[in-house]
């Protein structure tokens, strides 16, 4: 089947083409329940050459993406893990759509490689894919922190990451049959690195714009923007420079 929450961050990051060009930085949740014919046939009418896969390693399935790789397309790991050290304890206390912000921060702050191995790869020729498991959080702050490298403005940053709501019925749908695991109205149960249970909160079952606009400010508050946090990642600045030729708009290159 074609692939959940999948769209070019272009549409609504940049929809006047002045800072990024449209189809090279795509967007989806992971396949459901496996990547097939059509969704190598999406891959493809979009000229997906590279997929990066944000998932941590007992989210992944070596049948997820055998039907795109055996096509040729390349599959990157990338692995961010949600419950890591100190990650879990955020969780426990989340509550509001700010605090959800401040754990995207902690986030990609935890996972300076796998952030360094996912703009590697987007700076690869071809459009790129970036995904998690919702499509949301983890894919969500990679791309915000692509389109903030770019220029593209906060507000249309927000405005790309907040659509993925009306994709969530089908997300959890789809998370709960490959997972068997049971969603109830305000959470659902996981278990952290350690093999605790966790009882998802609110806000990590919705797609908040606040969200996104205080991880935003955060980055740009505590670490100078994208610009500077991506190197601080050890994102080379050859790998930015790559990233900013394949995916600058015409107009901004030129400035």
């Amino acid at each position: 089947m074609s692939l959940v929450n999948f769209r070019d961050s272009a549409v609504l990051g940049d929809p006047e083409g002045r800072r990024i060009r449209p189809g090279v930085l795509y967007r989806s949740a992971q396949p459901f329940p496996a990547a097939d014919e059509a969704t190598v046939a999406q891959l493809r009418a979009c000229d997906i050459r590279t997929i990066v896969d944000l998932r941590d390693t007992r989210e992944t399935d070596p049948a997820d993406w055998a039907a795109a790789e055996a096509t040729g397309i390349a599959v990157v790991a990338a692995p961010v893990n949600p419950t890591g050290d100190g990650l879990a304890a955020r969780m426990r206390t989340m509550a509001t759509a700010a605090d959800l912000g401040d754990y995207y921060v902690l986030l990609a702050e935890s996972a300076p490689e796998a952030v360094t191995a996912a703009v590697e790869a987007a700076a690869r020729p071809g459009a790129v894919l970036l995904h998690c498991a919702a499509g949301k959080d983890r894919t969500g702050l990679l791309t915000a922190l692509l389109l903030d490298l770019l220029g593209v403005p906060a507000e249309r940053i927000v405005a790309d990451y907040a659509r993925t709501a009306d994709a969530l019925p089908q997300i959890f749908a789809g998370l709960s049959e490959r997972h068997r695991t049971a969603l109830n109205a305000r959470g659902a149960r996981v278990t952290d690195s350690e093999g605790r249970e966790l009882t998802i909160p609110a806000p990590l079952l919705d797609a908040p714009a606040e969200a996104m606009a205080v991880f935003l400010d955060r980055v740009r508050t505590r670490h100078g923007g994208a610009e500077a946090f991506l190197p601080a990642c050890g994102v080379p600045a050859a790998t930015l420079g790559a990233f900013r030729a394949k995916a600058a708009a015409a107009a901004a290159s030129a400035v």
